[in-house]
């Protein structure tokens, strides 16, 4: 079965809505399962969305929404390479900007995950 380009309204408002600080401790948990530490998990997070140490912990304690999230992120210029399959998407065809950005992470973690190297998750 090929991959969506598109979602659904429902879908994007979903995601739009879910908190960063929700998901944030699975990804820590999903990447320290394959032995990947929560520093490397920070530093691609980072690396994404501009943020600081410092801002991202922000995020977390304000509780803020993916929408709110990828408001205050200024997105990486090599952002756009980020390509591929994630949750049955196709990444770089996904006409919701929001709901890619979100899958450009959900990407990089499950890059991260895989035990990529560091140098090839940044796009380096």
């Amino acid at each position: 079965m090929p991959a969506k380009t598109t979602t659904t309204p429902e879908h994007d408002a979903q995601i739009a809505k879910m908190t960063f600080a929700k998901v944030y401790p699975m990804y820590v948990s999903k990447v320290g399962k394959k032995g990947r530490t929560k520093d490397e998990l920070d530093e691609v997070i980072r690396w994404l969305t501009g943020f600081s140490q410092a801002e991202m912990q922000q995020t977390i304690d304000d509780n803020l929404s993916f929408a709110e999230f990828f408001d205050r992120a200024t997105l990486h210029p090599k952002a756009d390479q980020i390509k591929g399959v994630i949750c049955g998407y196709r990444i770089e065809a996904l006409e919701t900007e929001l709901t890619r950005k979100v899958r450009y992470l959900d990407k990089l973690v499950d890059e991260l995950a895989k035990g990529k190297a560091m140098e090839k998750v940044l796009r380096g």
